[in-house]
């Protein structure tokens, strides 16, 4: 064995005990302490090296733990047995050390708004949990949600959106998947194994009940909703809409249509999804009303979000669960944790109980109407012949067809390089019937809700100069 070398104490930020472990590994490493042989005694290595016998042993406890070594009674330390070494010396791996002020943070590629939340309202709500309930924060979460905020939910829904509910029949989520994932599992103890779903739709919900391994059907959504004479019969099934504000669509089901899609629930023992993602963002007269709170048989579960009228990266979302599935879950959620913040639980609820979240809704309102006329007047004025926009009157987004020879893609990215965010909306349409429309006509889905007012109409007016181009 090689004599050990320390570093310059002067100088050095490593502990002494650390520098003889790693020392005495590397020797062994590199077969410079052969397999078997027998270390110094800790008194030995002490004098040695002039360091205390309690460093050493601190050393020699390290590598025993890692097997580096092995311990004999009344005998001493010796080298383990590292035949599996190779016999070329492993290469010396340099260390990288890394600032945090090293690591940035991705830009981000859009335009953004910060008048549409309230963040100071936020942080007043958030340090009265730390402050006043940081007891609570030192235990899991509840896998249903936290019932302070599931008891808010039910008072908001009933009051805002017409849907009855008590806490006990709500279930809280980090996101539509997750929520999702709960819900097939749920589907899944009931014997239902066939969803049909709207097209073009929300393609992430598509892709949850596929991997949990549901049959799939699209039915094409029109002016009204879905066709509700193309939905199976005579067997229980789910049907995933969004009624209030079909995505992306903007798509309204009429009183008639749905009282006809409960009927068809009924006589089928079926279930009706029913996703009500940004209803309440509704510009022009009253949200349309849950098609929960019409529902007299148990047959609707209702899902919502507060990534649209909070902000998005909140990430909480909840369901609705008529009382049998509510038991089904109570059966099954304790094998499951929350993975839905439980500090941001609390003071969402504070925001809620405060009422902030209430006058929150109706500041957004008003903002988002403005926008949207904007940049409806804005297509009008500088789009005409090219820029076809569709007003749902209503969400956070707006359906443009564009008659242009560039691909969607192509015009998605050219409103990136102006920080507009619009997708193509061609991948949503999965199942989708084909039609016989003109090649010309591409089909995007415009963002235009972060986008600050006052920079509106100048980016969509260079926008529209730019698709031209």
């Amino acid at each position: 064995m090689k004599p050990i070398m320390l570093d310059n104490q002067n100088n050095s930020k490593r502990s002494l005990y650390i520098q003889i472990y790693e020392n005495l590994k590397q020797q062994i490493l590199h077969r410079e302490a052969a397999s078997g042989e027998k270390l110094p005694s800790l008194r030995v290595l002490s004098k040695t090296l002039g360091v205390s016998v309690t460093t050493i042993e601190l050393a020699y406890n390290q590598l025993l733990v890692e097997g580096y070594i092995i311990s004999k009674p009344q005998s001493g330390y010796y080298v383990s047995q590292m035949t599996s070494v190779s016999e070329q010396a492993p290469k010396a791996k340099t260390t990288i050390l890394h600032h945090i002020n090293d690591y940035t943070v991705e830009a981000n590629p859009y335009l953004y708004d910060l008048s549409c939340f309230d963040f100071n309202k936020w942080k007043k709500c958030a340090a009265k949990v730390y402050n006043d309930y940081a007891s609570l924060l030192l235990f899991e979460s509840d896998p249903q949600g936290e019932a302070a905020l599931r008891f808010e939910i039910s008072k908001y829904l009933y009051t805002s959106r017409g849907v009855t509910a008590s806490p006990e029949q709500i279930v809280i989520g980090a996101g539509t998947q997750q929520i999702t994932s709960h819900l097939s599992r749920i589907l899944l103890k009931m014997g239902i194994h066939h969803v049909s779903l709207e097209s073009p739709g929300y393609l992430p919900v598509q892709s949850m009940f596929a991997d949990a391994g549901f049959t799939l059907s699209h039915i094409l959504v029109g002016a009204e909703g879905i066709h509700i004479s193309r939905l199976p019969v005579n067997i229980p099934s789910v049907v995933y809409v969004s009624p209030s504000n079909q995505f992306p669509t903007g798509a309204v089901m009429p009183i008639a249509r749905r009282y006809e899609l409960l009927d068809w629930a009924k006589k089928n023992q079926s279930i009706i999804i029913e996703d009500d993602y940004d209803s309440e963002l509704r510009y022009f007269g009253r949200p349309v009303p849950a098609l929960q709170g019409l529902d007299d048989s148990d047959r609707v579960v209702y899902l919502g979000s507060f990534s649209s009228t909070l902000f998005p990266a909140i990430k909480i979302s909840y369901m609705v669960l008529p009382p049998q599935m509510s038991e089904i879950f109570n059966t099954i959620k304790d094998q499951y944790t929350q993975t839905c913040s439980k500090a941001e639980q609390l003071t969402l609820a504070i925001y809620m109980e405060d009422g902030y979240y209430s006058t929150g809704i109706k500041k957004l309102r008003n903002l988002y109407a403005q926008k949207l006329q904007v940049v409806l007047q804005a297509f009008h004025h500088y789009g005409q012949g090219l820029v076809t926009p569709i007003d749902t009157r209503s969400g956070i987004n707006l359906t443009l067809k564009v008659y242009s020879e560039k691909s969607a893609e192509l015009l998605s990215d050219e409103a990136r390089s102006l920080q507009l965010e619009m997708l193509p909306l061609a991948p949503m349409t999965e199942g989708a019937e084909k039609t016989e429309a003109p090649v010309a006509v591409q089909p995007l889905i415009f963002y235009y809700n972060q986008a600050p007012l006052d920079q509106l109409e100048d980016r969509i007016k260079d926008l529209l100069a730019l698709w031209s181009s």
